[in-house]
């Protein structure tokens, strides 16, 4: 299994990720290629090799003869829809888009349907993150660890004027990440770098046991006196590894006076707030009445943000909150080619060193219906493609 490990020296960019990537051996001639892949005129990639401290690395430019347009989450997702990208490319970037537009919405107290992207719906920031995810893909990538993120300080310009460093959304976005100040007054994790992180990373820290094949080392625009301006991509085969132990939060509270359905329709709205589960189970309580026992199971990170939102949409009046140790199976996702399309399936790997497939129900469903067939036919065909020659990372 190819992993990838993002040595963040200097934060996160996306342009520094571009760079990183074909340092890494992601060709040259698919990056730029791309602008024509995302129909994209007027669009040139320019790369160059660079020195920033005692490091060689890649520098990335994106340029556009004019300025483009504040643009909507739908104006995005359309050009993705229309581009020429493999579908879980396709389908990840628009999970990362949708990460910035939810930050953004919460910045300025709006909507993701009306929210304008401003410096991030820009034309580099499409390339940037259908690049990144086009070039993981290539370079044959399925998990994603990062190191701890130094946000810098300072200040910068923005069209709304000067802001302090960690950017509203980028601040916003890295939730749940582990972050410090410094190591010098700049902007060090754009808003772009920051949903990548969070759509792709599994895990953070150290990267994890692998045996190491390639690096690429990415440079950013800005040299600094005594620190590389750079984020560094691992990418080699992960060592099989056991379960592993942490530490999770889990909320629980149960109610009797609440509709069940808007109860039921809670769970969905939780786990895109980042809970890692949600469920609900019938009990019996005080005086015979009939209620809904909530359990939520999340990051020690997000309880609190969690916690918030079960008070807030349910009749409620408190959360119990508790830390449990959990043991996890190494798991990742893979995408199979079935007869019906491909498939998103989640990968477990067993402690007697087997692995075990389940295909992603929300992936299921969309290919049964454009098919035409039961979903129980396509999540058959997924398995049976994963144990067989058709399963590709």
């Amino acid at each position: 299994m190819r992993h990838a490990h993002f040595d963040c020296v200097s934060g996160i960019a996306g342009d520094m990720t571009l760079a990183a990537l074909v340092s890494a051996g992601w060709p040259e001639e698919e990056l730029q290629r791309l602008p024509a892949r995302l129909q994209l005129e007027g669009v040139e990639i320019e790369v160059t090799r660079v020195r920033r401290g005692p490091f060689a690395a890649v520098h990335v430019n994106v340029r556009a003869d004019e300025k483009q347009p504040h643009r909507h989450l739908h104006h995005i997702v359309a050009i993705l829809d229309r581009a020429d990208l493999p579908v879980a490319v396709r389908d990840r970037a628009k999970a990362v888009f949708t990460k910035l537009a939810e930050a953004e919405a919460e910045v300025h107290g709006s909507t993701v349907q009306k929210v304008h992207f401003h410096e991030v719906g820009a034309v580099d920031a499409i390339v940037d993150i259908a690049g990144s995810l086009l070039g993981l893909d290539a370079l044959g990538v399925v998990t994603v660890s990062a190191s701890e993120l130094p946000l810098g300080g300072g200040s910068v310009d923005s069209q709304h004027g000067r802001i302090p460093v960690p950017a509203p959304a980028t601040a916003l976005l890295l939730r749940g990440a582990p972050v410090r100040g410094g190591p010098v007054q700049a902007e060090l994790v754009t808003p772009t770098g920051a949903a990548l992180l969070m759509t792709l990373v599994e895990t953070w820290g150290d990267s994890p046991a692998m045996r190491l094949e390639q690096v690429g080392t990415g440079a950013g625009t800005k040299e600094f006196p005594d620190h590389p301006n750079i984020v560094r991509i691992l990418v080699g085969e992960r060592v099989a590894a056991g379960p592993v132990e942490r530490t999770v939060t889990v909320l629980e509270t149960a109610v009797d006076d609440e509709n069940p359905q808007f109860m039921g329709a809670l769970l969905p709205r939780l786990l895109s707030l980042g809970a890692l589960d949600a469920m609900l189970a019938p009990v019996t309580m005080k005086k015979g009445r009939s209620g809904l026992w909530l359990v939520v199971i999340c990051e020690t990170a997000d309880a609190r943000r969690l916690a918030e939102a079960v008070l807030a949409e349910t009749s409620t009046l408190g959360v119990r909150m508790r830390e449990e140790r959990r043991i996890e199976l190494p798991r990742y996702t893979l995408e199979v080619q079935t007869e019906f399309g491909p498939v998103q399936v989640k990968v477990a790997r067993l402690p007697t060193g087997g692995e075990r497939a389940m295909p992603e129900y929300e992936s299921v469903i969309e290919v049964a219906a454009r098919a035409s067939v039961a979903p129980r036919v396509v999540a058959a065909a997924a398995v049976q493609s994963f144990k067989g020659p058709a399963a590709v990372s």
